[in-house]
């Protein structure tokens, strides 16, 4: 018996691991183990919430917002009950900083409005820098058809040079002067049904 409690003591001062540690409380600068921290913190903080709704038979309403700034929310019986409720009873809490319910209807609206002007402004900047950085390719393409087409023409012209008879020669340019050839790219379809008109 005497060695039984012995292994038993002996196995309980030294351990393998060091355990559970202890974190210090700052601010993870991997943004990685921040996004996991903060899920699984969450998570904990809604079981606990849920305990003491259970425990205590209370009300609770936690928002929580990500990193990232999505939001998460939690509430028993549900969030808006819980949001009303608080809304309804203290209209002048903070020094009127807290709004009515029939207050935030019209903010929520305007600003809504405006989260949709933005949008719309950005789509018109994106188009704008499509169709720029459409037409720069364009130009590109133009120049560089001009500059195959010159190197064509001197290709020939040296050849008729070098081959006067024109004997063993299959590549001839029959018209002389590269600058006929249409270089434009005007209406290209690029394949999402619209044309590009300039």
């Amino acid at each position: 018996m005497a060695s039984l409690n012995q292994t038993r003591s002996s196995n309980t001062t030294t351990k393998a691991t060091r355990g559970r540690q202890k974190i210090p409380i700052k601010k993870l600068e991997n943004e990685s183990s921040r996004q996991v921290t903060f899920s699984k913190r969450r998570t904990g903080l809604f079981k606990k919430a849920i305990e003491l709704c259970i425990l205590c038979d209370c009300n609770i309403g936690i928002i929580v917002f990500s990193p990232k700034g999505k939001p998460f929310c939690f509430g028993h019986p549900n969030i808006d009950t819980i949001l009303e409720r608080y809304l309804s009873k203290n209209p002048n809490h903070d020094d009127g900083l807290m709004m009515s319910g029939d207050d935030i209807a019209p903010c929520l609206e305007e600003f809504n409005e405006e989260i949709r002007e933005t949008l719309e402004k950005l789509e018109e900047e994106k188009k704008r820098t499509y169709a720029k950085a459409l037409e720069e390719l364009r130009n590109n393409v133009a120049n560089r058809a001009s500059a195959l087409m010159e190197d064509v023409f001197a290709m020939s012209t040296a050849m008729t040079v070098a081959n006067p008879d024109g004997m063993g020669n299959s590549f001839a340019v029959q018209n002389s002067g590269y600058g006929d050839f249409n270089l434009g790219v005007e209406g290209f379809n690029f394949g999402n049904g619209h044309d590009l008109d300039y």
